[in-house]
């Protein structure tokens, strides 16, 4: 995508970026002819004059970064209005990738925005995102060298091939720098935790024929943790005023009847001083007395990962002569993140036994506390990490004429150790004592009841338990040739192409413990190997063509092959794009594009894997009684699944549409409004264990909770079916249980959302009070819908009950800059989302940040960053949504958090 950039000559337009977001000015001057700087935007590779094209391209700057309070280049892409879509990030639930950063704009899922840097790909992370997709990690992306992001909410796979069918983020580092600078910034949050320091340095310099930056950051972060939140510390926080059930600490139930065994009015006694003396005998209404505690299920929990991290960049650019230069960069980071999900704990309900003592059939349970094991951090899972890329080439002018080129080679490669902690199978037998033989093929113990409440010592623990370690890698390759010039006269100007061929590789590898094998962990089946690699070749043209002074249009063709073990899959796709200008102040702007995505690797290569999945809920058994889900009897079970590839998958395919207009009547004021509309058909559908139960739950019983009917003949709702394998109706043990879940992908699915986008900016001069800036931006989802297979009938996703998408979201920001003062006001509004019981919407969620900059010289600044500045709690789901009492995924916890910085640059 880089070219050697070179003045154009342009007549009557006047383009200026501006510190603002996707800030854009159109300025009539003079009819002399001006000479500009061809800049090349994310969207095409053709180097052009004007920023705004016949796509919207978002801008956000590195002061932006600064200002609106964002600590990274994934909080600043994440408060983006076209993210509409929710993730799966540091917080609950993510036991597969907390370690990693992503975003989903349009919520068409994070796989399916393509992540640049420097307008070049990046391996993928290494562990699958939700256990199945590729997605690019955002977290290591030092902000100090960020000159500023680009990004592009819509179809681009004609110019940059698979993965664009979302959009295209385009992180664009700083090329040169003058002197030396560093940054420290150090802040807390005001409810505790959090704790984080960072430093920054970033130099550089040049010579006659030479430039060089080079870059540092360092920082640390401590984790916060459920327990150090007020509002979600105990069940007893429950909005609705009723605490739910107590979390089961410890328990015996009959197999048969799933009823608890009562461990007496003083069975609990020895167990009541752990998890900070809140366990007590509790009760569940409709199936007896259990060991609880209302405060066991915030106290392991991570809302936000301790993460310690070290990165840097390097880049040189060594001029041969006027028309022809050398350029390098590497970058490489490393990191050490810590999180955790939940208690560790032991139960036999997947291996019930037979109780010698009491003649019947028995399940026990127990979840250790942190006085047990040492404290929280001894259960704590980490990854440590590392990762490295670097770009060589040159580029130039070809011989004497108006023709670039540019030629590269890029490799990047990234690393992670994850490291589990996990029981040994000693635990067994320490609980249970030994094994007295089998009663029908089924264990026979005799066990002390007292043995299962009575509480471990640390060191007891640490000879039961120990840890795993799965090493995992991705890599990728790239060799490009890219050239562009001008062709031919046209009404409007000369005729512009861009041409590109491409050749590379990509690949992963997970390698589980050996232990898991070797009958070393309770309970933890053998990890399998797995990894593949894929050859890619491409080639694609673009072509810019003014057919009048006012009217310009856009073409674009690429074709993209993937070969992997003999086979070749192969896609073509292209793009137009139309811009009309009738006044000078005034663009109006038409796209249409094709998009694919070649499958996920995780999809493709991944090979068939058996586990378990502890704490899910067997939807359908819950509903079919009549229970809450945080109430229920059949929640916090653990079931069992079967995961595989698909090597025959093909490719995702879709179409994309846009219309929109930039109007700018003055320098001080823009406004642009853009429709989008983006259609995937043969979506690759794999979804995970949760939704497959909540799918077999709606069809089996004709309707969501939200209410929208489902049809249990409909292709949907026989593979969810299919999909779930439950012990019969009329079994002896555990009637109806679920068994296992298969999951494995399949092309079936259609996708289509369609939506508007509005920004304006608007700058004024209030002479001796300073300058203002204001930005405000809006998208609204008109319309999001999905068909898991064809003849289904078409799922409201936008207004569905069960669907966590954004409808809406809305940002701002006012800046005053007065004398050597400087201060930014930013807020934003999040849309309504579903209730979990469908009984309605949670209200729309607003915060606001701060920051106030001081210009001590001219070469230091302090400032003062205050992040949720009313310290707002997110919403709380009031109607059953169960601890933590909020939409998880969707909005943080953290509450007021603050910083101070220091910025010195030494010229």
């Amino acid at each position: 995508m880089s070219v050697l950039y070179r003045p154009l000559r342009r007549r009557a337009l006047v383009v200026s970026l501006l510190p603002l977001l996707g800030a854009v000015s159109l300025v009539h001057a003079a009819d002399a002819p001006t000479q500009l700087e061809a800049v090349t935007v994310t969207g095409s590779r053709i180097p052009r004059a004007s920023v705004e094209g016949p796509s919207p391209v978002t801008v956000i700057t590195q002061e932006q970064i600064e200002a609106q309070g964002y600590r990274s280049a994934f909080e600043a892409l994440s408060a983006l209005t076209e993210n509409t879509g929710n993730v799966q990030g540091e917080d609950f639930g993510n036991t597969f990738t907390p370690a990693a950063n992503t975003i989903n704009l349009r919520g068409l899922g994070p796989n399916r925005t393509l992540v640049l840097v420097n307008g070049r790909r990046q391996s993928d992370y290494p562990l699958a995102y939700e256990g199945s997709v590729n997605v690019v990690n955002l977290a290591n992306i030092p902000s100090a060298l960020i000159d500023r992001i680009e990004v592009l909410a819509g179809g681009a796979s004609a110019v940059y091939g698979s993965d664009a069918i979302a959009g295209v983020v385009n992180i664009i580092l700083k090329k040169t720098y003058d002197g030396v600078g560093i940054n420290v910034r150090a802040g807390t949050t005001e409810q505790g935790g959090g704790d984080n320091q960072r430093l920054q340095a970033v130099g550089g310099g040049s010579g006659e024929n030479w430039d060089a930056i080079f870059g540092l950051e360092i920082a640390n972060r401590k984790a916060i943790y459920g327990s150090q939140r007020d509002f979600m510390d105990s069940l007893t926080d429950d909005p609705r005023g009723v605490a739910p059930l107590a979390t089961a600490v410890a328990y015996r139930r009959n197999a048969s009847t799933n009823n608890y065994i009562d461990p007496g009015a003083d069975g609990c006694d020895a167990a009541s001083t752990l998890y900070g003396g809140s366990v007590f005998r509790a009760q569940n209404p409709r199936q007896g007395w259990y060991c609880g505690s209302n405060e066991a299920a915030p106290t392991f929990w991570t809302v936000q990962t301790e993460k310690r991290n070290i990165d840097a960049y390097s880049a040189v650019t060594w001029r041969l002569n006027d028309r022809q230069e050398l350029f390098a960069d590497a970058a490489i980071g490393t990191a050490r993140i810590y999180n955790n999900t939940r208690a560790p704990s032991w139960t036999s309900s997947r291996n019930y036994f037979y109780n010698q003592n009491s003649g019947q059939l028995e399940s026990w349970y127990r979840r250790f506390a942190p006085e047990e094991i040492g404290g929280v951090q001894r259960n704590a899972n980490r990854f440590l990490e590392q990762s490295w890329s670097f770009n060589v080439g040159a580029r130039g002018s070809i011989g004497g004429s108006d023709w670039d080129y540019e030629a590269a080679y890029s490799r990047s490669r990234y690393e992670n150790r994850t490291q589990r902690p996990g029981l040994l199978a000693g635990i067994n037998a320490y609980l249970l004592g030994p094994q007295l033989g089998t009663r029908d093929g089924v264990e026979v113990y005799a066990p002390d009841p007292s043995r299962l409440y009575q509480p471990l010592t640390p060191g007891e623990y640490e000879g039961l338990s120990d840890r795993y370690e799965s090493r995992n890698a991705a890599w990728l390759q790239t060799a490009s040739v890219s050239v562009n010039g001008q062709l031919f006269d046209l009404p409007g100007g000369r005729a512009a192409l861009a041409a590109v061929v491409e050749a590379g590789s990509q690949g992963y590898r997970n390698r589980p413990d050996p232990a898991l094998g070797q009958g070393v962990f309770w309970n933890l089946n053998a990890g399998i190997p797995a990894g593949g690699e894929r050859d890619r070749y491409a080639a694609g043209v673009e072509l810019q063509l003014p057919l009048l002074e006012r009217l310009t249009a856009t073409v674009a063709g690429r074709y993209d092959q993937y070969r992997a073990a003999g086979d070749h899959l192969g896609k073509a796709t292209w793009s137009t794009g139309l811009e009309f200008r009738p006044f000078d102040t005034l663009l109006l702007r038409a796209s249409a594009a094709t998009s694919f995505r070649a499958p996920d690797m995780n999809y493709v290569f991944a090979t068939e894997t058996r586990g378990y999945n502890p704490g899910m809920t067997d939807y359908w058994r819950c509903r079919s009684a009549g229970q809450a889900y945080d109430d229920c009897d059949f929640s916090g079970l653990a079931i069992d699944y079967t995961s595989g590839a698909n090597p025959q998958l093909q490719p995702e395919t879709a179409k994309s549409y846009g219309l929109g207009f930039v109007w700018s009547p003055s320098a001080n004021l823009d406004f642009t409004a853009d429709y989008y509309d983006i259609r995937i058909d043969d979506e690759v559908t794999n979804l995970d264990a949760t939704r497959i139960l909540k799918d077999e739950a709606d069809c089996r019983l004709g309707q969501t909770v939200g209410g929208d009917a489902r049809d249990i003949g409909s292709a949907q709702c026989q593979d969810a079916l299919r999909r779930v394998i439950r012990n019969p109706a009329d079994a002896a043990v555990q009637p109806n249980q679920v068994v296992r879940v298969l999951i494995n992908p399949i092309n079936a699915a259609s996708e289509t959302v369609r939506g508007i986008d509005l920004k304006s900016n608007l700058r004024w001069d209030a002479g001796r009070y300073g300058r203002f800036s204001a930005r405000v931006a809006y998208s609204l989802v008109i319309d999001h819908s999905y068909r898991q297979f064809a003849g289904d009938d078409v799922q409201d996703q936008r207004n569905s009950l069960d669907s966590y998408q954004w409808r809406s979201k809305v940002n701002g920001s006012v800046t005053w800059a007065i004398n050597d003062w400087t201060a930014t006001l930013y807020g934003m509004r999040y849309g309504s989302l579903p209730k979990t019981d469908g009984s309605g919407r949670i209200a729309p969620y607003m915060t606001y940040n701060a920051s106030l900059y001081r210009k001590l010289n001219d070469n230091a600044t302090l400032g003062l960053i205050v992040n949720n500045l009313r310290d707002s709690r997110p919403p709380a789901d009031k109607d059953g949504g169960g601890w933590p009492f909020y939409p998880v995924g969707n909005y943080d916890p953290y509450g007021r958090q603050l910083w101070l910085e220091f910025d010195y640059r030494f010229l």
